[in-house]
This record gives C-alpha cells, structure tokens and sequence, in this order.
C-alpha cells in the first residue's frame, strides 16, 4: 500500500502537471482524494461515471485520467453529477487529471508516443499554447501508402484519410485530440501531413485545397497513450499493479 500523496507527487513531477499551462477547466492534478491509501492505479481517457464504476470494479483506487472532472465548470451535485461522487466514495477512488501536460510530452505525451508507435523521427515541434509547443513534427522516410498502412495497424479501419498531399511526405505533424486549431498551421511547419484525432466537415475542403494528407484517427484513440504511460510508470514506481479502463468511445 503506497500512501496517495506519494504516488500524487510523483506523478506531478514526472509528467510536469503543474508547469504546463491549461484550460482552466482542466484543473489538473488531484481532483478527487481517497481515504490516502492507493494499492492499484488505472488510466482512462474521461473522467465519468462508467469509468469510474469500471475502476471500482477492477480494485482500481487511483485513477489518471486526460479528462478531468471539471470542463463544464460548477454544477448543482444532483442526478449523475450526484451519482459520479457517490461512485468516488463508495469505491473510495482517488482521481488525477492530466490534460495538456500529457499531450505536449516528450516522453510520455499522447503525440510523442503515436508519432513513436507510427515509426515517425522527431524532428521538431508546433502549435505554442501560453509558451508550451503542444504539437509535434517529425520526419518520415516512406511512402503515404505506408504510413497508412501503419496508421491501421495501430487504429484498425475505424480513421479517416483525406490524402490530397504528397505520395512520398517527408516531414508530419503530429496532435492528438481536437485538430481543429492547429491545421491551418501545419503547412507553416513544412509539412504536408496531419495526423490528429478529429476535425470539422470544413476541413475536407481546407485539406483539399491547400494539398493536405489528412488523417483523423479518433479523439479518444489518439489519447489512450499518455495517461497509459504515467499510469504504467507510477505502477512501476511503486511495485503496484495497473489497468486501462476502455469505454469504447467511438469519437
């Protein structure tokens, strides 16, 4: 048994939870504590009620999320809202939050590990957000039908591809998540290449006309990594068992 605030400290340190600006909605860090104790750490992409009744169940007692508890600001605690605390204290789980942070790290951030998955070099990084570069560039040595090829095996079928760039793309711009912010700064990298987790219906058009290769890989399924990796590690840390909650969201 690992006392919370040590594995709470921990996580803080590696992932720079606190150095990283966010949305203030994000308010990462410990959201919700437990009775101080933890003996199993999860990961999972949202913070909700069906992840967290999943967690209880796995014997999970810290649980590292990317999306935390508090987008939508102050809300009256009746009806789910009630329902999501009560989870938290029947099953006595403790829930951490780590948004920004864990998508512009460069270890263990969703962009550096899909680009790493996907056989991408590092060569750089985009998109600054109150002086932190969330994006990341690399390099890529084969073909676009290569790098399509490997983006279904890591995603299976379910990504879209607006491929209206380069057959033979050299250099990729890696976000996880919303893309809708950073694509119309990806040809001021010098790349011609996007991969991301969802887009606007407008995009189509922006990708065709500004000769874009586009891919859309989902939201949640571009940002299983980062948590998965500081969950992995903090298990690591602590000689503890971990586990990640799948919810099979679809967006």
């Amino acid at each position: 048994m690992i006392p919370l605030s040590d594995i709470v400290s921990f996580c803080d340190q590696r992932a720079q939870t606190h150095q990283v600006k966010d949305f203030s909605g994000a308010l990462n860090g410990l959201q919700f504590a437990n009775d101080g104790v933890v003996t199993k750490v999860g990961a999972a992409v949202d913070a909700g009620l069906v992840p967290f009744q999943k967690a209880v169940e796995a014997k999970i007692d810290f649980l590292i999320v990317h999306h935390g508890m508090f987008w939508s600001g102050a809300k009256r605690v009746v009806g789910s809202e009630y329902e999501k605390i009560r989870a938290l204290v029947d099953g006595n789980l403790a829930v951490y939050s780590c948004h920004l942070p864990l998508d512009a790290h460069t270890e263990i951030g969703n962009n550096a590990i899909l680009a790493k998955k996907l056989g991408i070099a590092p060569a750089g990084s985009f998109l600054p957000y109150e002086g932190t570069d969330i994006g990341f560039i690399g390099s890529w040595t084969s073909s676009r039908a290569d790098l399509r090829a490997a983006l279904k095996g890591l995603f299976g079928p379910k990504f879209s591809a607006m491929e209206f760039g380069s057959r033979s793309p050299k250099k990729i711009c890696v976000l996880s998540g919303s893309g809708a912010s950073a694509i119309e700064h990806v040809k001021a990298t010098g790349a011609d290449t996007f991969i991301t987790g969802e887009l606007r219906q407008h995009h189509f058009n922006y990708a065709q006309e500004e000769g874009l290769n586009v891919y859309a890989c989902g939201h949640y399924a571009t940002e299983t990594f980062g948590i998965s990796a500081l969950a992995a590690e903090a298990a690591k840390k602590f000689s503890l068992k971990w586990e990640f909650i799948k919810t099979d969201c679809p967006l």
